[in-house]
């Protein structure tokens, strides 16, 4: 993949969604530096952000936001600053790792129906941080794995009618998940087996492919794929994904300083 066509790309990954800096610094830091003791050295994070085309400033800006949202440290070595997530920020990153980086074979296939005491009894909000999504008030989805409150009648399911994912499936992602899909076909086609990148080319593509998925994949409960109708491209969006990420393996730290 030669210069112009890694710019293409990544230019074409983060003009998917919003443009929000603060939320592409997580992603960076998410997947480049979760560990602790991980840190990314001021120059070398704005080399990465100014190939995602973000402006130094913006940046700057960016970086302050998380410093106050306890999300960021930042501390001196030497003339260099070296920005780091906090604990806080790793908890929250690691939480998230299962949804972002599963694997298509280690998605649970089996899904439930939980009807609620009451429409009171859980909020909407709590039910899908469990991972059911809502398909009536007190009635909600969720994959067969996923843990529904006390009090609740659960109920294994099989067959899903067509009309049961049409009524629950969030209908503003399924263009997103589509465009998505698009992008990173041509992407997959593009980076041929014999490619060559640096490390830090090589994180800059791999931050602009997680971002764009992570953007998508954390707004909705994960369900297994015979929920969703034939126009979702969710599921197919995370064999890309994946593929894509093991030919690109995480680089060293210090070996993306070199470039």
């Amino acid at each position: 993949m030669d210069h112009l066509a890694l710019d293409t790309a990544v230019e074409r990954l983060t003009t998917l969604g919003p443009q929000r800096v603060w939320s592409l610094l997580v992603t960076v830091f998410g997947d480049l530096a979760q560990n602790k003791g991980d840190g990314i050295d001021g120059p070398v994070l704005s080399a990465l952000m100014a190939d995602m085309h973000i402006k130094p400033e913006a940046t700057r800006v960016a970086l302050h936001r998380l410093r106050n949202d306890n999300w960021i440290i930042s501390a001196k070595h030497g003339r260099t600053s070296r920005h780091s997530l906090t604990e806080h920020g790793r908890q929250i990153s690691a939480a998230a790792n299962p949804r972002i980086y599963g694997l298509p074979q280690d998605i649970v296939q089996s899904w439930q129906l939980v009807m609620l005491e009451s429409t009171s009894s859980q909020s909407r909000e709590a039910m899908e941080e469990l991972g059911f999504a809502p398909l009536m008030p007190r009635i909600y989805v969720g994959a067969g794995d996923a843990i529904p409150p006390k009090d609740t009648l659960a109920l294994p399911a099989a067959s899903v009618p067509a009309w049961l994912s049409a009524q629950f499936e969030p209908k503003d992602l399924v263009q997103d998940y589509a465009a998505l899909h698009s992008t990173l076909i041509q992407l997959d086609q593009a980076l041929s087996k014999d490619h060559k990148l640096n490390p830090r080319q090589a994180a800059v593509l791999r931050c602009a492919i997680v971002h764009s998925w992570r953007r998508l994949v954390l707004r909705h409960p994960n369900l297994p794929r015979q929920l969703y109708s034939d126009d979702w491209r969710g599921h197919d969006c995370r064999v890309l994904v994946m593929s894509l990420l093991t030919r690109l393996p995480r680089p060293v730290l210090s070996e993306v300083a070199l470039g």
